[in-house]
């Protein structure tokens, strides 16, 4: 199966754009090759994983794009680097590692991608529409981009995401294709019980158990509740494309390709039922954990970032107490400059938490060194903490975050999940 270029795809290949194009829509179109597409993509929009520093040669491919005259041709946001660039001294880089890091940081800047550094773009502001072609790298965003919004993205990696923003153009490949966007199994949660559904808890929970059974799959789920905030799918789609590979999942009757079972399913039966019981997702909840015992070192939140509303549940959950234990909240600089108009940032500060911007505990160092035992709400941060930081991780809702962080030992409320 050979690739068609258009014209002025082919010009841009033959250095018609400049050298910077030239090799962007090289890898570009050499991809498409590989995975067997037929032809390009035009993108509306771009969402950038490749700019966190992981060794010295993201850094130089980022600045040669840039000494070779390279600009972003359709409106980028930037995930997280490897520096909180509006906190001094989070980061516990070496002054080398941190060096090249802002450099990596500062070429994408000047490639001309807004300087958003978060995994949540959807939360601000780049939200783009039903059906449009996109090119989103980072694996909640991609979800999310996918399921929530309905936009089409397929799964971009480090490098390739940059040089689909430069040419406007991806692999007209997967998820980008009507016929991959449809369910072919169904997850029945209609007998799980109201109280459980109603939990914060329970999403990225859920999320963990697809991810871990489905794997690519596109999956819909039916018998959540109606009005399902965005907060929950970010959560649940977070975990599944934590501990699985999914790239696109189905609410029905609440996110936008399902209004109904049938649309999901492209009037086709599915090929699998899969009926839920809270005992299977208890079990997955367990599996969440890798530690226990009577006490903790730290609380981590906020892996996707935290959004306005989540911070105004911590400030509820708190409700004026202050914590004992080292407690990051990890989050974007626009949920902070959000923050600050309606005094909740003060409200945050003031409890002893640790905020954390432009980047997340995961993926720089900002835990103290030495291990220990990490709480969380978060399935992505309680699947990718012991690999990336050394530490055990015990996953719990939010209030029991708080209630643990506040005490300074476990405190978990384990009924619901009885």
């Amino acid at each position: 199966m050979s690739l068609h270029l258009d014209p002025g795809e082919t010009d841009m290949l033959a250095g018609a754009a400049g050298p910077a194009v030239a090799m962007a829509l090289r890898i570009v179109a050499e991809t498409a090759r590989m995975l067997g597409a037929r032809s390009l993509v035009r993108i509306h929009s771009a969402h950038i994983d490749g700019c966190l520093y992981h060794g010295d040669s993201g850094t130089l491919f980022a600045e040669r794009l840039v000494a070779d005259g390279a600009r972003v041709t359709v409106p980028t946001t930037l995930n997280v680097g490897a520096l909180d660039l509006i906190h001094a001294g989070r980061v516990r880089l070496g002054s080398r590692g941190s060096a090249m890091a802002r450099r990596m940081m500062e070429a994408y800047a000047a490639l001309g991608c807004r300087q958003s550094w978060t995994c949540a773009p959807y939360q601000a502001g780049h939200r783009p529409g039903l059906g449009q072609d996109v090119a989103w790298g980072e694996s909640n965003a991609i979800v999310f981009c996918n399921s929530v919004l309905g936009a089409r993205t397929d799964r971009y990696g480090d490098f390739l995401d940059i040089c689909a923003a430069i040419t406007s153009r991806a692999p007209r490949h997967g998820l980008h294709l009507p016929e991959n966007r449809q369910a072919r199994l169904l997850i029945d949660a209609s007998g799980l019980p109201p109280a459980l559904l109603a939990e914060d808890a329970l999403y990225p929970v859920l999320g963990a158990w697809l991810g871990r059974h489905v794997g690519s799959a596109v999956a819909a789920i039916e018998g959540l509740p109606h009005g399902l905030s965005e907060d929950r799918l970010k959560a649940l789609g977070a975990a599944a494309a934590s501990t699985g590979a999914v790239g696109l999942f189905h609410v029905v009757g609440v996110t936008p390709e399902a209004p109904d079972r049938g649309t999901a399913f492209g009037g086709r039966e599915p090929q699998e039922i899969i009926r839920l019981d809270p005992s299977m997702l208890d079990t997955e909840r367990r599996a969440l954990s890798t530690g226990s015992g009577g006490r903790i070192d730290a609380v981590a939140i906020g892996s996707p970032h935290l959004s306005v509303a989540e911070f105004e549940t911590l400030a509820r959950c708190l409700a004026g107490r202050r914590v004992t234990l080292p407690f990051y909240a990890c989050t974007g600089r626009h949920t902070l400059e959000a923050m600050k108009a309606g005094g909740l940032l003060e409200t945050i500060e003031a409890a002893g938490i640790t905020l954390v911007a432009d980047t997340c505990i995961v993926v720089t160092p900002i835990l103290p060194p030495g291990g220990g035992l990490l709480m969380t709400n978060s399935g992505k941060f309680a699947h990718y903490t012991p690999a990336m930081t050394g530490w055990d991780v015990l996953y719990g809702g939010l209030g029991d975050c708080v209630e643990s962080a506040v005490a300074g030992r476990i405190v978990r409320d384990e009924s619901l999940w009885r």
